[in-house]
């Protein structure tokens, strides 16, 4: 804002669309106030079943285990679903804080036939090893700082405090494919290499020794060669900044992992040091769309957290008066739009899909209006029960789908103060501010009914035909939990959808496989690995038909399984008789 300040004041002639636009902004504030005020008085929940089994420590299944079948699977379903999440919770008598800390359980259903077996084994990584063997939590992990070690002498103690804490190896949110080999990610400089059948660690990478990054997030997208795009950042004296990272798709040699990776663009943060956090990113055809929201890194917090006894997640704050940018990169080129395209603040963890068409960029996001969401995934908060639970989650914001729509064609001809979105029938709108500032306001893509579900969260489309294109479908988890109670199948004609929904039982992700030879987007089944805190009920993969989005059939597992973050499906090539 305080840059658009010392534009209008340089420009008189643009004093008149600086009063339009900041009425316009406190009309849109007002407005989203009072629905929040609406939704929370509307939608309060009362009683919410207590689901701390679902964030409790399990055992790993390293010997498959044999699921029991009810329904039926397709039969030209022949493949594995990989899973990724938190699994231990504790190391002796110390727990983690929080949610995202607990160590890496990676997941493993193997379909074949009308048989589905399942497997599980804990990522060894560095940190999951140095707990095991001091028997306590030794390395610092998103919500929980490790104590000094109680052996040392007073003064050892106190010096630790004064060393910066090494990035965490625990890979706990995704399986992400570069150069047609899996890693395990979180969101740290550090990866590893798995082995899909064992699912064990191969080695583990580090993606600073390839390009100047110091993390990248957990949500690669993907051209059709396989070529992959990320986001990290990366801190210097002049400032943090947001980088856009290309991988090829093929590699140079058998121990290639990272090599040739480039930074395509570097980004500056607009605080230099207190940059945005960000899960993910949107690319379309031709552009890579980075969001930088209001939801800030204190950078000096971090450098001293260590020092203050106090974990990262502390050193994340909300500032609602700060807009969100969005900023437009050219992947091919790495030369990002002159245009700056504005919104009201906003947080998000998930983008939907990206396209072009008519000369507009749109931008589909799963957003909330506020961003202090973070702290909701205490583990505290995750097992309480009764009226403290029910507290807890109706003091949160929802996340809902919305559509941005970017004109891409700004330049000196363009009229200020007006509408530049002239797409039939959206609701959104973008208009020219100044020179270089457009300012845009979404399309809800959902009727006042989502709301009843608690939003959406966990967003998937039919990414190999769809990312990238204009289309119909996407399918997310509804939230009238603090973790997904339900699945959803959103029709953007008509922003109707149909829900799956089973009383205690709490479904994953939901993951999108295309039939052989699929005509139609939604020709094809969801998987999801749906999971309960009640004794004596099994988790179990459930297969949906995504057209009709009616149960096929569900495979139950002997185990208990924590509630994950994200996965992927793999699918096993036939090989025809005759060419084995």
């Amino acid at each position: 804002m305080a840059g658009l300040v010392s534009v209008f004041g340089c420009y008189r002639n643009f004093k008149p669309v600086r009063i339009q636009r900041v009425a316009f902004l406190r009309l849109t504030g007002a407005s989203t106030r009072a629905m929040a005020t609406e939704e929370k008085n509307r939608w309060r929940a009362k009683g919410l079943p207590c689901i701390a089994p679902l964030v409790s420590s399990v055992n790993e299944t390293t010997v498959p285990i044999t699921t029991e079948i009810h329904g039926h699977v397709p039969a030209w379903l022949s493949g594995s679903l990989y899973r990724n999440g938190p699994g231990k919770f504790e190391f002796g008598t110390q727990t983690y804080n929080h949610w995202f800390d607990g160590m890496a359980l990676l997941h493993k259903f193997k379909i074949k036939g009308n048989q589905v077996t399942y497997k599980s084994h804990f990522l060894r990584s560095d940190s999951y090893k140095a707990n095991s063997e001091h028997n306590r939590i030794t390395a610092s992990e998103f919500g929980t700082l490790a104590m000094p070690d109680p052996c040392k002498n007073f003064f050892q103690r106190f010096l630790t405090r004064f060393v910066m804490p090494k990035p965490t190896d625990n890979a706990s949110v995704h399986f992400v494919k570069y150069k047609g080999d899996y890693y395990v990610s979180t969101e740290t400089n550090l990866m590893h290499r798995v082995d899909l059948e064992t699912l064990m660690s191969k080695e583990k990478v580090d993606w600073s020794k390839f390009i100047a990054v110091n993390g990248a997030t957990a949500h690669p997208h993907y051209d059709p060669d396989g070529t992959a795009y990320n986001m990290g950042n990366s801190y210097t004296k002049k400032g943090a900044f947001y980088n856009i990272i290309r991988v090829p798709p093929e590699k140079t040699g058998p121990e290639d992992s990272l090599q040739e990776a480039k930074v395509v663009c570097s980004i500056p943060s607009a605080n230099k040091n207190k940059p945005s956090y960000y899960h993910s990113f949107a690319m379309s055809e031709n552009y890579v769309v980075f969001i930088e929201q209001p939801l800030k890194l204190d950078l000096l917090q971090i450098l001293t957290g260590k020092l203050r006894g106090r974990a990262l997640n502390t050193c994340i704050y909300w500032d609602p008066h700060q807009e969100t940018v969005l900023h437009v990169v050219n992947k091919h080129t790495g030369k990002p739009s002159a245009v700056k395209y504005q919104a009201r603040p906003l947080s998000f963890f998930h983008q939907i899909n990206a396209f072009e068409e008519d000369g507009f960029l749109m931008v589909d996001l799963c957003c909330l209006d506020d961003g202090r969401v973070m702290n909701n995934f205490l583990i505290q908060n995750l097992r309480k029960s009764g009226e403290a639970l029910d507290e807890v989650y109706n003091e949160m914001c929802f996340a809902f789908p919305r559509r941005f729509v970017l004109p891409l064609h700004v330049d000196e001809n363009t009229p200020y103060g007006q509408n530049l979105n002239t797409r039939h029938c959206s609701l959104a709108t973008a208009m020219k501010m100044s020179k270089d500032v457009v300012f845009c306001t979404h399309e809800d893509l959902h009727g006042d009914d989502l709301r009843e579900y608690g939003g959406l969260e966990f967003p998937q489309i039919n990414y190999a035909r769809y990312n990238t294109r204009p289309y119909r479908y996407f399918y997310a988890c509804g939230f009238r939990h603090l973790v997904g109670d339900s699945l959803i199948k959103m029709d953007l004609q008509g922003k109707k959808f149909k829900v799956w929904y089973q009383p205690d039982f709490y479904p994953s992700e939901p993951i999108f496989v295309p039939s052989p030879g699929a005509v139609d987007e939604d020709d094809g089944v969801i998987l999801s690995v749906v999971i309960t805190p009640i004794q004596g009920k099994n988790t179990f993969l459930l297969i949906l038909d995504a057209r009709t989005f009616e149960e096929l059939g569900r495979a139950e597992v002997p185990v208990q399984i924590p509630y994950g973050f994200h996965g992927v499906y793999e699918s096993e090539v036939l090989i025809p008789q005759g060419q084995a």
